[in-house]
């Protein structure tokens, strides 16, 4: 086999490389397809699939994950031997993809799909474009994906947040409304711009609901000095004494409607009701909800994204930053049935 040297920061005789030219972000055609026409041009096959990986895992050359070294030899495509402790790592080690038995390619092109449609893609949906053989593969895939939607080190909230509850899940039929106990109690804290316009989102599932769950979600997820918009529910003001500054809103004795006082948080949850019963069809299991919530939250917050390659990019930027999640953690949590389809009468 061919074996090469791969040292960080050397060129071709010796040389110190030339450094990188610096560039405001990532540009479509230079980092990542901006059609599916380029996204079949650069990804042909499992080769070049790898090679992306390994520009994303490691922008400036390979480090090993147990001594830091940055001298290795490529044994083989995807696969490194460290030259100092001679441990070998694979491109996908310890990623999303790790011990995956599909091919990379299709990897790829779920995360393309995922992206590409603006509501995104069920399970069954991923399914039938992939030709996937099976909806338990399509889900598990599916789950791997939105372990990755989320940034480890995303920083909190700041400025002015509007945060409130709602509750999705079981579907209203007619004349029958919904049984609150059979739904689930969201949490919703989002960015209020000035003079109009919305920020970031943060979403958690409470179980339960109580102040002491809504005051812990406030703060994990928003900076301390912020000033917190809420209704006038009486679990909110000890709040202050974390060093918020807090401003309710008493919805039920204002002459303007709730979505007025707190438009952000209504408007959220208008968009995510509607993409959990558009996209998803209501179809989840409350174990599940928060990785639910993440898609949404990843999908918001880059909502002005005009590329949507873009999104394909840091899914992928983060999908190797991701510690692995074998299939059978998803399937010991109650994996549903795919949904069924509903007949018309002719």
């Amino acid at each position: 086999m061919d074996w090469c040297l791969y040292v960080v920061g050397v060129g071709a005789e010796g040389t110190t490389a030339e450094p990188p030219q610096l560039r405001l972000g990532p540009v479509a055609g230079v980092d990542y397809p901006g059609t599916w026409q380029a996204f079949e041009s650069w990804f042909a096959d499992d080769e070049a699939c790898r090679a992306y990986l390994e520009r994303l895992r490691w922008p400036e050359g390979f480090c090993c994950p147990a001594c830091a070294s940055t001298r290795a030899w490529r044994t083989r495509p995807g696969l490194w031997k460290c030259a100092s402790c001679h441990r070998k790592t694979s491109v996908t080690a310890r990623t999303i993809f790790h011990r995956s038995r599909l091919p990379l390619r299709t990897w790829f092109a779920a995360c393309w799909f995922v992206c590409s449609q603006k509501n995104g893609v069920s399970a069954l949906g991923l399914q039938r474009v992939l030709g996937l053989g099976s909806y338990e593969s399509a889900w598990a895939m599916m789950h791997k994906l939105r372990r990755a939607m989320v940034r480890p080190d995303r920083g909190p909230l700041s400025g002015f947040v509007e945060v409130d509850e709602t509750f999705v899940g079981a579907r209203e039929h007619a004349g029958h409304k919904a049984r609150r106990d059979t739904k689930a109690a969201v949490a919703i804290a989002v960015e209020t711009l000035q003079p109009k316009g919305f920020g970031r989102v943060r979403l958690r599932y409470l179980e339960p609901l109580s102040a002491v769950t809504v005051r812990g979600f406030i703060s994990d997820v928003v900076a301390v000095g912020s000033t917190v918009r809420t209704d006038g529910w009486n679990g909110y003001p000890p709040i202050t004494k974390a060093g918020y500054r807090h401003v309710a809103v008493n919805v039920m004795h204002s002459t303007e409607p709730a979505h007025i006082g707190l438009p952000g948080v209504h408007r959220v949850a208008s968009l995510l009701k509607r993409w959990l019963e558009g996209t998803l069809q209501s179809g989840f299991d409350h174990s599940h909800l928060d990785y639910y919530l993440d898609e949404f939250t990843f999908r918001f917050n880059r909502r002005t994204s005009r590329r949507r390659g873009l999104l394909f990019y840091r899914l992928l930027e983060q999908a190797v930053r991701t510690e692995p999640h074998p299939r059978q953690q998803f399937l010991a949590r109650n994996l549903p049935h795919p949904p069924k389809r509903r007949r018309h009468n002719m």
